[in-house]
Order: C-alpha cells, then structure tokens, then sequence
C-alpha cells in the first residue's frame, strides 16, 4: 500500500481530534456559570439567553452558602467563588478524584464515581448539615453536573454503603438506562428525587445544572436533588423486575423499595410540593452546545457537516453499526452529505457487560465500528470520546479508529472478535494507538461521536 492513504488517515485523525477538542470549549463549566450569573452592586441576575430571568438583592440574605456534587463542580464553585468572594460563609462540594480547583471559600471533597464511597457519604452528610441549618434569611447555591448522583451518596433507611453499590454495580452492568438508574438511586437515598430541597427549605436556593443527561430532564440530571421527582416508589421496582435483578439485591434495598410501594415511607417530593416554591433551576449547558461548536470547527476546516442528534441512547454496538452505516451511504451515494463529510451525534449509550475487560461505552462504540468498517477504503475515522475525558473507569476518554484499526490489531497477533466478547475495548485500542487521552477535562455533558469521511 501506498503511503498516500496512511498520509490522507493522519490528517483526518488529526481533525477529528481538533474537532473534538473544540466541542469541549464552550462547555467549560466556569464560562458556563460567568454567562449565566452576573453581579450589578448587589444585584444577582440569573439566566441567559430565552430562559426566565430571577434577580436577587444581595442585602436581603444573612447568609449565602455553596454546596453541590459532580465531575464540574469545582470549575462552577470557582466562577462563583469569583462572584462573590467573602460573601460565602460557607461551602462544600463533592468531585471525583482528582476533578479539583485551588479554592479559597469552599471545601473540596474527593470521592470515588460511578460507585460512590465513604468520602462521598461525609461530604454529602456536609452538605446536609449546611442544608438542614438554613433558614428563611439564607441563601443558597447549588452546583450540579454529570456524576452527581454518585457523588452525592446518602443511604436512606437501614441500606449501608457497601449495599447500595452493588446495587449500582449491578445497574451498571446490565445495560439499565441512566434514568433507569437514577429511579433506583433516588429512591434508596436521601438526597435525590428533591429531597435536597426538603432539606433546605425555606432558604432560598438557586440551583445551577450542567446537563449530561439526554434531553436535558432536570429530574435526571444527578437525579435532581433540587427538582421535583416524576417516578415513584413502585417503577424503582418495576426496573429491579425488568432486569431479573429481583433475588439479587441486598434485603435491605429489597425491604426498602418493597415499603415503598406499599405506602409505609414517603415517596420523593413531586411537583407541587411547596418545598419547590423558593428554588430556581437553571441549565447552564448542555450536549447539544458541545455538537454545535464541533459542527462549526468541522466546517471551518471545509466539512460538509451535519447533527444528527444529541439525544441518541441504546445499545452501544447498535449505535455504532448505525453510524459507519451512515458512513457508507456517504461514500456510496454522497448521501445526507457529500464528501468531505462530517457527521456528529452526542447522548449516552449503554454497554450490557458480557466479559471481564475493561473499557466503556465509547471505546466499545470504537472498537465495533473498527470492525464494521475494515473493509471500506481508508477514507474514514470514528471517534467517540466521553466529555469528561474519563469512559468508564478507565483513564482514555474514548477512542479514534479507521480501516486499518483491525489489521494493526492483528499485525500485533490480537484476535478482535476475543476482546469485543470480553469487553476488553480499552487493551485492544491500547495496543493499536488507537485510545482517545484527554485527561480530566473538569466538564460533562455526555458524549460526543465525530464520523469524517473523504
């Protein structure tokens, strides 16, 4: 083979790259917070661009307090700590490992995502503390971004720790949807689904959220601590059942949910509750922010670009076999673009784990597209790479593959069809270079998938 198509793949993985890297930047979650929130002398003005405005006088509150969990959250306490300064009295926020800021009002507290540990369980007993002693004089902000869930662990009732993850484990593992999860996890705890709220009011709260949920629902978004909860007691059940997880979970979870829907403890606060009537929700960014700002730095290279949607969900294969199908038809017919194309997707697949690899869902979605595109000329590159810069509980944010994916693969003795059936997408992209490393990048809003074709 000549050097020509080598020469032609590195040029298209180094836009896809570049393409990638400039979807991450108007997510930053400092910028986000600085576009949402400005001071003028006491005046806080809250909101951007069709959402409602909410203004607050500064001098009315005897207290203003931050709190809030997620893999951004340090970046927003920083943008707010720039706002306010000294007028905090106090804060704590939950990141995972190694998401932190240098921060002067606020403490930081490290724990563990996606299964949530004891680090995670004392700081969110912090927050509590801080919510629970607010009153009608106080103010309070809320930061929110993708992991809070984890992040924000409190065990309701006699479930401990250890109990409540190897519910989440288990969740995780049989392909269960993040809203599927989050039902689940607001109702064995005592943070989610609202109840934040219940803990805060009558303070004022100002609750600001980076979405890293499909559709942007505010009751999934970290399982909407301060947001009125849609599900119930009985569909957290419903899901155990649908996924055969009925005989696997611990007691305590089962007699906590079976209480539930017998009515014998409280559901999570529902729409109306007047605990809602002194919280403000904002969104302050979101996945299809990412994709609009990848679609302009393709285009600018001279793509033919195109959205296909932010909200794509399902089976990471099936997504995967659907998007090099859409590369096909490109090459073929010049159909919905012609080439040079670009076709860009974000939202959150599922992988239902059948192996014992190690990888997530977009090295998974890289590694089977690898394989369904083998046999088409070297005029393609896929990546997909999780915006938070960490897939899953490996250290790559995704990966970027081409044609000739397989054949590094087996030039270096890997059998590919082995590591897709052990879910061991992370040590085959290892070996062929072909992992996607960003680092943590201190955002997240879900995904972004970026298919080039010349």
């Amino acid at each position: 083979m000549s050097s020509q198509p080598n020469d032609l793949l590195s040029q298209m993985r180094s836009e896809a790259l570049k393409i990638f890297h400039a979807s991450l930047e108007p997510i930053n979650p400092y910028e986000a917070v600085r576009r949402s929130v400005r001071l003028d002398g006491t005046r806080l003005i809250l909101g951007q661009g069709d959402q409602q405005k909410v203004e607050l006088d500064l001098e009315e509150y005897e207290r203003i307090f931050l709190v809030g969990g997620g893999k951004a959250t340090a970046p927003m306490a920083r943008a707010m700590e720039g706002l306010l300064g000294d007028r905090i009295h106090k804060g704590v926020i939950n990141v995972k490992y190694g998401f932190t800021e240098k921060l002067s009002f606020t403490e930081i507290i490290e724990a563990d995502h996606p299964l949530p540990d004891q680090n995670g369980v004392e700081g969110t007993k912090k927050i509590l503390d801080i919510l629970n002693s607010a009153g009608d004089k106080d103010l309070i902000f809320s930061l929110i971004s993708g992991g809070g869930s984890a992040l924000l662990p409190h065990p309701a009732g006699q479930i401990s720790l250890a109990e409540k993850q190897a519910v989440t484990r288990s969740l995780l593992e049989c392909g269960a949807s993040i809203g599927e999860i989050n039902s689940i996890r607001k109702h064995i705890s005592d943070t989610k689904g609202g109840q934040m709220a219940r803990a805060a009011f009558p303070a004022t709260t100002v609750n600001l959220m980076l979405s890293d949920v499909v559709g942007d629902r505010m009751d999934v978004i970290a399982s909407g601590p301060f947001v009125p909860d849609t599900s119930m007691f009985k569909e957290s059940w419903q899901i155990i059942e649908r996924y055969g997880l009925g005989d696997s979970i611990p007691d305590s979870v089962r007699e906590h949910l079976k209480s539930g829907t017998e009515n014998k403890i409280p559901d999570t606060p529902k729409d109306g509750d007047p605990i809602f009537g002194p919280v403000s929700n904002f969104i302050i960014g979101s996945n299809i922010l990412a994709l609009a700002a990848a679609r302009d730095e393709a285009e600018q290279m001279g793509y033919n670009s195109l959205i296909l949607s932010s909200m794509i969900e399902g089976e990471t294969r099936d997504v995967a076999r659907v998007h090099t199908g859409i590369a096909m038809e490109v090459l073929k017919t010049g159909m919905p673009l012609n080439p040079p194309a670009c076709i860009i997707s974000g939202g959150e697949t599922t992988v239902t784990i059948q192996g014992r690899g190690m990888g997530g869902r977009n090295q998974e979605f890289c590694l089977a597209a690898a394989v369904y595109i083998t046999e088409l000329p070297p005029q393609v590159v896929i990546l997909s790479g999780g915006t938070d810069g960490n897939d899953g509980p490996t250290d790559a944010a995704g990966g970027i593959v081409d044609p000739l994916t397989v054949k590094r693969g087996r030039d270096r003795g890997l059998d590919v069809s082995e590591y897709l059936a052990e879910n061991d997408s992370y040590h085959f992209l290892e070996k062929t270079g072909d992992l996607l490393m960003t680092g943590p990048t201190n955002t997240n809003v879900m995904d972004v998938r970026i298919v080039l074709v010349r």
